[in-house]
């Protein structure tokens, strides 16, 4: 059954795929209705741990993700694609890695080399700000000049200077925590109270 939005004919349709460090995520997107489709899944955390190694993540990513496309591509008529959107880095300063990423740098260079269709790579934190920018109707702001973003993640705490740039962003950190991230801190609350992470 097609879902509302995407469906046989409504191309283009792009997949995105980030796999940060918590959560694998694939996402479907027709830009002629700009609708979404996605399917992620958390990764397990052994209760009481206060995070996971990266091998794991690694590990939990790579196994994630062939049943999360599935279900994605499930929910549409349409198997056509003409890109693919990744998450290939935390930041887009040098020497920003973690090996987390490589899970989804691994499947869409696959689904690129195999359909001959090109791959767009972006930092996970440019887009937590471009995922923003559409949740808040805010896509305008790609022609509407330079503003200042707040990230508030897992791992990060951090006031970025934003400049559109074409159909992307420059991001630059502009402030950030000395100490504990806001997300970290959630997490170490949460499994001091016995809560699962």
């Amino acid at each position: 059954m097609m879902s509302a939005g995407i469906g046989r004919g409504l191309l283009p349709c792009y997949v995105g795929i980030d796999t940060s460090n918590y959560t694998t995520s694939v996402a479907l997107l027709d830009t002629d209705t700009m609708k979404i489709l996605q399917e992620k899944k958390l990764l397990p955390v052994k209760k009481g741990e206060k995070g996971i190694r990266q091998s794991d993540a690694v590990f939990h990513h790579t196994a994630q993700l062939p049943t999360l496309m599935e279900k994605l591509f499930s929910q549409t008529e349409d198997k056509s694609l003409r890109g693919i959107g990744l998450s290939f880095a935390p930041r887009l300063v040098q020497g920003s890695y973690m090996p987390c990423f490589l899970s989804g740098v691994a499947t869409a260079t696959a689904l690129s080399e195999s359909m001959g269709i090109p791959m767009y790579t972006n930092s996970h934190q440019a887009g937590h700000v471009q995922a923003a920018m559409y949740s808040s109707g805010m896509l305008s702001r790609y022609k509407g000049g330079r503003f200042i973003a707040f990230h508030v993640s897992g791992g990060t705490t951090e006031a970025l200077y934003v400049e559109p740039m074409g159909k992307g962003i420059k991001v630059t950190t502009v402030g950030e925590t000395d100490d504990i991230n806001a997300g970290q801190l959630i997490d170490r609350v949460g499994v001091a109270l016995g809560l699962q992470f």
